[in-house]
């Protein structure tokens, strides 16, 4: 990983444009916006089949627009399950990141520990020399 660069970016960096391609796909589909823009879209539907004196291309029970819902679910699903499995990619390579980050920052407290308590064995060690020595001294 070069440096300067986060485990995200570089994750980002790595997909193929399928990947990328399938991700968008997903988080549109995941959307509020996309379950307006499709509501809206059966709702016209539904109205000029009913309103339509002239020609009504998918009479009730709408037997055309079933076919397509069953069309767009069919691609859906792999899609969205592949931007799934890429999403658990995600998270394990972030866990990982957290993971050695932590090991890192584990050995570094440990280290200042051992310092910590090295300067207070020396501090220990100070005073009772100095303890020591003003015993052995004669007073005057």
């Amino acid at each position: 990983m070069k440096l300067g660069k986060t485990w995200h970016q570089h994750h980002e960096d790595s997909l193929a444009f399928g990947q990328r391609l399938a991700d968008s796909v997903a988080c549109g589909m995941g959307s509020w916006r996309f379950i307006i823009i499709q509501t809206v879209i059966v709702v016209i539907w539904m109205a000029a089949n009913v309103v339509g004196f002239i020609y009504h291309w998918d009479v009730y029970p709408y037997i055309l627009l079933n076919l397509l819902f069953s069309t767009q679910a069919a691609y859906a699903a792999p899609i969205i399950m592949m931007a799934q499995n890429r999403q658990n990619d995600r998270d394990r390579v972030q866990a990982n990141a957290d993971y050695a980050t932590n090991l890192e920052a584990k050995k570094e407290i440990e280290e200042l520990l051992e310092k910590l308590n090295s300067i207070e064995i020396d501090k220990l060690d100070k005073i009772l020399a100095i303890l020591q020595n003003s015993e052995v001294k004669p007073k005057s």
